[in-house]
């Protein structure tokens, strides 16, 4: 599913980070009185109004060496590229500036819905200061303060009101299915490899929000998929190639729009922090993911090989132990045709629906199996469970109070709902709640 995606713009330190925060509902980046401090992530999930949609911070993307009106120009660059509609950021505090108007430059290029906000615009009688910005030419200006949370409404009213119409809807009903990772672990070769000579493309889909093309093709036994576009193969420019966060961001906007994640790790430079961390992603967001380790052909083995790099994952990857491996190599094509099959049958395992009362015969038989223990002279008492969701499959589980219940024997819950269903490649989420 596209969800539309909205992207923070604007010179450093007008408080692009601490809006960031606050519209996500969450300290996601580092706030300091300094330009240029933002180091964490930059790339959320936001709602507003039962809209869903993704955040970009820009501040976040770090360019080194690299003059101050470069540095925004590449910025202004990548949310010209990703963006659905583009937030400008100004500070009423400072005034107009001539940097603000550089960037205003750049964004009258974009072709893009611009909404023009004012920050730290912190007391009413501040409000007759923003009428300077109605020179920027982005029509009508909203005051908002960071640092007291007021305008982000009517703010927040204006950027839902440019999404594009189709947000947020399916392509189609085909498995949808991305390669994700760090740059340079071979996944333009895999994509190449996977529609190589056994595969019949279909048809090539036009992104609904992008300029992305997602490949829709079918296997010998009459599967139906369809690639999603992530790497920015197409894209253009050394933005892409030497910005490590935006091959984060790229992967996060593959991961939204994919029923399973096919996470790319490279068998000659092995796990690397990026990995863990595009892979946390997939997680998150709650998609099934298969790991892949490409150029397999690469190694000297022997018969142990395999086996410790598969250890080796499972050690720093531990919240995708439910993940599937394969060992492959885009280049000679090994075990390459073995991806359809695992992505249907992960594909099938997300949608899995377990009806209430098998799930009750597996939640009774561990409880009588391995009682909760006591926890402040109280015991954990479960009452009931039942499936509310799929696409992770969630269930909620009724007990006389959740606080009772310690993630230790919530993970015991979840490894014997494992053990009695095939919820393989993906992760499955448990909700406590107190019985009423």
């Amino acid at each position: 599913m596209a969800y539309p995606v909205v992207a923070i713009v604007g010179r450093p330190n007008v408080g692009k980070s601490t809006i960031f925060n606050r519209i996500a509902g969450d300290r996601i980046s580092i706030v300091e009185d300094t330009p240029g401090v933002t180091r964490d992530r930059i790339y959320t999930r936001a709602e507003w109004l039962t809209h869903e949609f993704r955040l970009i911070d820009t501040g976040g993307i770090e360019m080194s060496d690299e003059p101050f009106m470069s540095e925004i120009k590449q910025q202004a660059e990548i949310a010209m590229d990703e963006a659905d509609v583009i937030v400008f950021m100004v500070s009423g505090r400072e005034g107009l500036a001539e940097a603000d108007e550089q960037v205003a430059k750049m964004l009258y290029k974009t072709n893009k819905p611009v909404v023009l906000a004012v920050n730290k615009v912190d007391n009413f009688e501040m409000r007759s200061e923003i009428f300077d910005f109605y020179a920027l030419g982005f029509g009508e200006p909203f005051p908002i303060s960071g640092s007291h949370g007021t305008g982000l409404g009517d703010l927040l009213d204006e950027i839902i009101s440019k999404f594009p119409t189709d947000a947020g809807v399916p392509d189609d009903d085909t498995i949808r299915f991305s390669f994700i990772g760090r740059p340079n672990v071979g996944k333009s070769s895999l994509v190449n490899a996977l529609l190589g000579e056994e595969r019949v493309i279909v048809s090539d889909i036009a992104g609904t929000t992008r300029d992305a093309i997602d490949t829709k093709f079918v296997t010998d036994s009459g599967d139906q998929f369809t690639m999603v576009d992530t790497a920015g193969i197409r894209k253009r420019g050394k933005v892409y190639e030497n910005t490590e966060k935006y091959s984060v961001m790229r992967a996060m906007r593959a991961i939204d729009d994919s029923n399973v994640v096919l996470m790319v790790l490279n068998a000659e430079e092995g796990i690397r922090d990026q990995d863990k961390h595009v892979a946390g992603y997939a997680h998150e967001a709650g998609r099934a993911v298969i790991i892949v380790v490409n150029k397999w052909d690469t190694l000297e083995k022997d018969n142990h090989t395999m086996h410790e790099f598969e250890e080796l994952i499972r050690a720093e990857f531990q919240y995708l132990a439910y993940a599937p491996i394969v060992f492959v190599s885009a280049k000679t094509k090994q075990r390459l045709d073995k991806l359809p099959e695992m992505i249907k049958k992960v594909n099938e395992n997300h949608q899995r629906r377990i009806q209430s009362a098998t799930l009750n015969e597996v939640v009774m038989d561990a409880l009588a199996l391995n009682p909760a223990p006591n926890r402040n002279g109280k015991r954990l008492r479960v009452y009931y469970a039942t499936q509310v969701s799929i696409q992770p499959p969630t269930f909620v589980v009724f007990v006389n109070d959740p606080e009772l219940m310690h993630f230790s024997y919530e993970r015991f819950l979840e490894n014997k709902i494992r053990k009695s269903f095939d919820f393989e490649g993906t992760p499955i989420h448990i909700i406590k709640r107190a019985r009423t």
